[in-house]
């Protein structure tokens, strides 16, 4: 089966109890809550009650020359796509499709994380932070799936991302 074809009933790459067990392993002490599936920020908004610290969004991108973007930011951070691609650098970007998110990140869409640089073997993802996020402690995403949140760390988070062999650009916008 390739991978553009994964149906809801594809296994995922990674488990989302691989990821936790890596995150463990690397040292990293974070919390998982389970929930029904959230789909969108006003959904987690909506169902997280008390659940403390940053609460972000996850927008992976391609960019006109076929590059790859995942953005991580405070989910009331302003990203327009129209005037983007002037404060990271690349060409005009658009929204990635389901198949390329499945083919190079492997999760679906609503389930979009920094976690997910954990199946980018080929390091095809350029992983941009807002600087503002880090400044929070936890930080919220979904490990895989959209039905649970992992909080970690912030330092952990960036120690994660390069453990995955990607150089996050911390970008204050």
């Amino acid at each position: 089966m390739s991978h553009s074809s994964a149906t809801a009933d594809t296994p995922l790459p990674t488990s989302p109890e691989r990821l936790l067990a890596r995150l463990d392993e690397l040292g990293f002490q974070t919390v998982t809550h389970s929930h029904p599936p959230l789909f969108t920020v006003e959904e987690s908004k909506a169902l997280r009650g008390e659940l403390p610290g940053g609460h972000c969004k996850n927008l992976f991108l391609k960019d006109r020359k076929d590059q790859y973007w995942l953005v991580v930011a405070l989910e009331d951070a302003a990203v327009s796509l129209n005037s983007f691609d002037k404060v990271i650098g690349s060409a005009r970007l658009s929204f990635a499709s389901a198949e390329r998110l499945w083919e190079v990140l492997g999760v679906r869409p609503g389930s979009v994380t920094p976690f997910a640089l954990i199946n980018d073997t080929e390091h095809r993802v350029t992983v941009i932070l807002q600087k503002a996020m880090l400044d929070h402690d936890p930080l919220n995403y979904h490990p895989l799936l959209n039905d649970r949140t992992t909080a970690i760390r912030p330092a952990d988070l960036l120690a994660f991302i390069r453990a995955c062999g990607h150089e996050p650009r911390v970008v204050d916008f």
